[in-house]
C-alpha cells in the first residue's frame, strides 16, 4: 500500500469510553514502558482523569492489531501570565506516534484538530512540555520557560552544621500526605498568583504525589517537610527522598528533592537549609527549579551548588495574540506593532499593543510592523523570558523600525525569570 493511501485510510478522531484501554496500551508501548495487566479499579484509577471528546487517537484499519498507531490529549489548565492574571490553557500530553507510521502527517492531524476545538472553546494559548526540541517550533511553539536542576555538595557548603532551624522565629516539621494534601492547595495557589509560567494542580495532582492514588507503579512513601512562618502561617512544603549510601564507613547519602513550593524567600531558605542539615545527608538534588533561582546564594559558597541539568521547560503556543497580550502586565509605558506570522493561522495578523503600568491594549491593525515574527518566537516572548533583540541578532525576529526590538524588550521582559514547577 502507498503511504498516500495509507494518510487516506488512517483515520484520526476522538475514542470512545471502550477503546481507552487500548489508547492507554499503545501510548505505553509508544514510551517504551513496560506494561502489565491491571485490575479493574487500577484502570478506572489511571483513566478517570481521560476525557474522550480531548482524547483523539489514529487507526489504521489495515494492522492486524486493534491498538491505536498514535495518540494525543488534551486537558483545560490555567496559566499565570505575568502580572499574575490567569488565561485559560489548552495542556498538550501523552502525543505518541508509533515507530511504525511515523512521518505520515499524524500529528499534524490530531494537532490542527486539538488547537481548532482550543481556539473555539476560547482558550488563550495552548500548553506542552515537549520531550524533544525539534518537533513543536512547526506548531507555533515556542520555549517560554526553562529549568535547572542543581546539585549542592553539603559539605563545602559553608552551612553551620550545628543549624538546628530557622533564626526568623519559624519553624520545620515532618508532616505525612495527609496534612500535604489539606496545606498544599492553598499554598500553591498563593505561589501560582505570583509565578508567571506557572500552572494549575487539581485534587488529582495532590493524590497522585502524595500516594493516595496510585496509578504509576509500586509506591515508595516520601518524607515531607513545612515551613511555618513565626506568626504560624504555611509558606512552603518539600517533598524528598533520600538514598542509604556509604564508603568506608561514612555516610555519602544524597536527598533528591521531588517538589519545593513556597510562597517567601524565607520559606525557600529554610527548606534548603533543612535539607543541607540532616544527618548523613552530603549532597542535596534540587529537582527542576527556575533557572534564577535563589538556591546557589543561601549558602556561604555558592560554587557548592552545581547545574546538573539546564533545559527548556514548557512551551507556549498562542491562540489568542489579543487576549494574550492584554492579559499580562508591563513595567514600561510604549507602543509596538507586532506583525506575527503563523503557518497553523490562530495567530497571524498585525497587532497594535498599547502598554504601560497601569494596562495594556491590544487590537488588530492596518499599521505596518514593527516587528516581523513567527507565532513560536511571540510565544517565547509572552512570558518576559526571551529577549527581542536576541532572536533578531539570530535571524528570527525581523526589525522593521530602528529600535523596535529594544522597544519590545523595554515592554516584554521581566526581572525574575517565569517558571513552571510542574510537569504533565
Amino acid at each position: 500500500m502507498s503511504p498516500s493511501r495509507d494518510i487516506q485510510d488512517i483515520a484520526v478522531r476522538s475514542v470512545t469510553e471502550d477503546e481507552i484501554p487500548a489508547w492507554l496500551t499503545a501510548l505505553n508501548t509508544g514510551f517504551l514502558r513496560a506494561t502489565e495487566p491491571l485490575t479493574e479499579q487500577e484502570l478506572k484509577d489511571r483513566t478517570a482523569h481521560i476525557d474522550p471528546p480531548r482524547t483523539l487517537a489514529a487507526f489504521d484499519p489495515t494492522t492486524p492489531t486493534p491498538h491505536p498507531v498514535a495518540t494525543f490529549r488534551s486537558f483545560p489548565q490555567e496559566l499565570t501570565a505575568v502580572g499574575g492574571r490567569s488565561v485559560p490553557a489548552d495542556a498538550i500530553s501523552n502525543v505518541m506516534v508509533s515507530p511504525t507510521h511515523r512521518r505520515r502527517g499524524l500529528l499534524t492531524r490530531m494537532m490542527a484538530e486539538d488547537l481548532t476545538a482550543a481556539k473555539d472553546r476560547g482558550d488563550v494559548v495552548a500548553t506542552l512540555i515537549a520531550a524533544e526540541y525539534p518537533i513543536y517550533g512547526r506548531y507555533g511553539f515556542g520555549p517560554a520557560t526553562w529549568t535547572t536542576e542543581w546539585t549542592v555538595d553539603v559539605p563545602r557548603s559553608g552551612l553551620d552544621p550545628r543549624w538546628s532551624g530557622p533564626a526568623d522565629g519559624g519553624r520545620v516539621d515532618l508532616v505525612d500526605g495527609a496534612a500535604v494534601r489539606a496545606l498544599g492547595p492553598a499554598l500553591h495557589d498563593r505561589l501560582r498568583a505570583a509565578q508567571p509560567g506557572a500552572v494549575s494542580r487539581d485534587e488529582r495532582w495532590w493524590r497522585i504525589n502524595t500516594g493516595d492514588l496510585r496509578v504509576h507503579g509500586p509506591w515508595t512513601e516520601p518524607f515531607y517537610a513545612v515551613y511555618r512562618s513565626a506568626s504560624g502561617e504555611v509558606e512552603g512544603l518539600v517533598s524528598y527522598e533520600a538514598d542509604d549510601t556509604w564508603q568506608m564507613k561514612q555516610p555519602q547519602n544524597t536527598a533528591e528533592v521531588n517538589w519545593l513550593i513556597t510562597s517567601t524567600p524565607a520559606a525557600e531558605r529554610a527548606l534548603w537549609h533543612y535539607l543541607c542539615s540532616i544527618d548523613w545527608i552530603t549532597k542535596v538534588k534540587s529537582g527542576w527549579r527556575a533557572p534564577d533561582d535563589l538556591l546557589p546564594h543561601f549558602f556561604p559558597d555558592p560554587r557548592a551548588v552545581s547545574v546538573t541539568t539546564h533545559a527548556d521547560w514548557l512551551w507556549v503556543r498562542i491562540l489568542d495574540v489579543v487576549r494574550a497580550l492584554e492579559a499580562r502586565t508591563y513595567a514600561g509605558t510604549g507602543s509596538l506593532v507586532l506583525e506575527v506570522v503563523d503557518r497553523g493561522g490562530f495567530a497571524d495578523g498585525r497587532y497594535r499593543l498599547d502598554a504601560g503600568p497601569d494596562g495594556a491594549s491590544c487590537a488588530a491593525t492596518g499599521q505596518d510592523g514593527d516587528l516581523v515574527l513567527e507565532a513560536a518566537d511571540l510565544a517565547a516572548l509572552w512570558l518576559g523570558d526571551e529577549s527581542a533583540v536576541r532572536l533578531a541578532a539570530l535571524g528570527r525576529v525581523r526589525e522593521q523600525r530602528k529600535g523596535a526590538a529594544a522597544m519590545a524588550d523595554a515592554l516584554l521582559r521581566t526581572s525574575r525569570r517565569p517558571w513552571c514547577p510542574d510537569i504533565f
